[in-house]
């Protein structure tokens, strides 16, 4: 596809659609054979933009200087999928659902992701003998009923690669649900066609979760990309990160959620930011958060909004807010794990 082929991946490729200031350059420059996230936009998602350094779009996908900062806050493994790994990119936290990271690969590299930090090899889609062992521990499982096909974001491969993994999982566990975690319909809403859509459609019972943060994003063309899922039978859902400077606001985000419902998606999550080296200055503090929250539920219908969610740091499991927060000890919120036990998030 000549929006993937067309990525842009250094500061000359930007340089060629927008001016560089000094310090962004260098940031590039330095970002360099460090081994951290790269960059990479799609032209697509950099037409989406407008001007200047808070830009929505630009803050997503540009690399900051900040990323370098040392963060005493940030932990190696956010979601803690090294301790739940269950077989070769299989993270096993639930038991009746479990996720297969399919591919490093995405369309735009967004600055907030807590994989960021996989390595280069890491990065390309999941081999034919690691699908067949992931669906061999599934087929063994009846107790699992969701399948999370995630990366990176699945949907950047061919139509080959994902009709054979998606073929070898439904043969694994013929009625479970499949749940495709994607943000194609944001970043490259081209991506969705007819062949593209057969495919997931044949596999039903499947469920789309779409990751769009700002009501930029609700493009003409992300609007036909998602009108062609529901058309076809396929439910589509989405997750947002809340994320400081971007769509820290109830209004930016009470227009993201009701310009979703009104496209046909179910707004599921909205995420407080994982804590991901790297990411603390798009982190938004959780007490604000929470009175974002506060205020979307005068604002939204029940359909209209999500469920403001955390990853417990460390492998805890998600936590929902408020409800799940039991107390607060200094500067760190308590939290109350799906286990039952206890975790901390900073204020």
């Amino acid at each position: 596809m000549s929006q993937l082929r067309d990525s842009v991946r250094s500061a000359e490729d930007l340089a060629l659609r927008m001016p560089l200031s000094p310090e962004l350059r260098e940031t590039l420059e330095r970002l360099e054979g460090t081994g951290l996230l790269p960059l990479r936009a799609t032209p697509y998602w950099l037409s989406r933009a407008g001007s200047g350094p808070g830009d929505p779009i630009l803050a997503q996908c540009l690399p900051s200087p900040r990323e370098f900062e040392p963060d005493p806050r940030a932990v190696p493994d956010p979601l803690g999928e090294a301790r739940h790994r269950a077989a070769p990119s299989l993270v096993r936290q639930y038991r009746s659902r479990a996720l297969l990271r399919a591919s490093g690969e995405c369309a735009v590299h967004c600055r907030h992701c807590f994989r960021r930090t996989l390595l280069p090899s890491e990065r390309g889609f999941l081999s034919r003998e690691d699908q067949a062992a992931a669906a061999a521990w599934l087929a063994e499982r009846p107790e699992i009923r969701e399948i999370l096909v995630s990366g990176g974001d699945p949907l950047v491969a061919s139509d080959d690669r994902i009709g054979n993994l998606l073929s070898a999982l439904r043969a694994a566990r013929p009625e479970a649900l499949l749940r495709i975690c994607t943000r194609c319909p944001s970043t490259l809403p081209m991506r969705f066609t007819p062949g593209l859509v057969e495919i997931l459609r044949s596999f039903r019972p499947l469920r789309v979760v779409a990751h769009f943060n700002h009501p930029r994003e609700l493009s003409p063309q992300a609007e036909e990309a998602l009108g062609t899922l529901v058309d076809a039978g396929i439910p589509v859902l989405s997750q947002t990160v809340l994320l400081a400077g971007i769509n820290d606001d109830p209004d930016v985000l009470e227009s993201l959620f009701s310009g979703l419902v009104r496209r046909g998606v179910q707004p599921y999550y909205l995420f407080q930011g994982d804590l991901a080296a790297g990411t603390a200055h798009l982190r938004c503090p959780l007490s604000r958060g929470l009175e974002i929250y506060s205020e979307l539920r005068t604002r939204l219908s029940g359909l209209e909004l999500p469920r403001y969610a955390v990853d417990a740091p460390g492998g805890g499991g998600k936590v929902f807010l408020p409800e799940d927060i039991v107390g607060r000890e200094g500067d760190r919120y308590i939290l109350r794990t799906p286990s039952g036990g206890r975790a901390s998030y900073p204020a």
